[in-house]
């Protein structure tokens, strides 16, 4: 069985409102990328590292490989415009794999995934064929319907779960190779398809498959407003680094 981790960097900054896709900001004096190539890298339990990248940010990360000297990172995957193409375009880099293979699906704005997170996922690993990483929710949570019976269309609270079942979803998201494979071909004959994780392709499309969730953490925050670009960097410059390598 090999593990093999790919990291999704193919967003182009949009979002983030700026000219530079939130994966090369700098924290902490290295590129947010670079934090996930460390901690995946030199995880004994990772065999090989991709990256999945926008073809105009290519040269970029070719640069940043070119310097981080990993011999587990070899390669570098055209991403697409949408997320679910990014996962997609790493599967089929992997098509050829032994059923064995496993592939840890991590979003590159997520710099701090720790090394034990990842021990969580491999373990897990060994015995499911999907699973994911969440923290439990500290906060209820509302499910909110558009309310157009107000005179202005508004929003109201039409449900409000349990909060101890209310897990927040984090990567990787880890599966075995025909797995993934199998469900995404089974969504992209779906017209109605759409998908903002990868957990969600297969609990939709493979429903017969149990997803088996391991503990997150608070640190493994993701990167989505300039403000979280500040706070990251101050907690690593705090830390000496030592949140992510250790």
């Amino acid at each position: 069985m090999r593990n093999i981790a790919v990291i999704l960097a193919g967003g182009t900054g949009s979002r983030m409102g700026g000219p530079v896709p939130k994966q090369f900001l700098l924290l902490a004096g290295r590129t947010v990328i670079e934090y996930s190539i460390d901690t995946l890298c030199n995880h004994p339990a990772i065999d090989e590292v991709a990256v999945v990248v926008h073809p105009d940010w290519r040269g970029r990360m070719e640069e940043i490989v070119a310097a981080s000297c990993r011999e587990k990172l070899k390669k570098i995957i055209d991403g697409g415009n949408e997320r679910y193409m990014s996962s997609l375009n790493a599967i089929m880099a992997y098509i050829d794999e032994p059923d064995d293979t496993n592939l840890l699906l991590h979003d590159a704005a997520r710099p701090l995934v720790s090394v034990d997170i990842i021990d969580r996922v491999t373990t897990a690993l060994v015995r499911h064929e999907a699973v994911g990483v969440a923290v439990p929710s500290t906060d209820t949570i509302w499910e909110v319907h558009p309310d157009f019976d107000a005179v202005e269309v508004g929003r109201f609270v039409a449900r409000i779960p349990e909060r101890r079942l209310m897990w927040r979803a984090q990567t990787p998201q880890a599966f075995r190779l025909p797995l993934i494979r199998d469900a995404y071909q089974r969504a992209l004959q779906d017209p109605q398809f759409q998908a903002t994780d990868d957990c969600g392709v297969v609990r939709k499309y493979m429903p017969g498959t149990k997803i088996t969730v391991v503990e997150g953490s608070d640190r493994n925050m993701k990167v989505t407003t300039p403000q979280d670009v500040a706070m990251m960097d101050s907690l690593l410059i705090k830390n000496n680094y030592s949140s992510v390598r250790q």
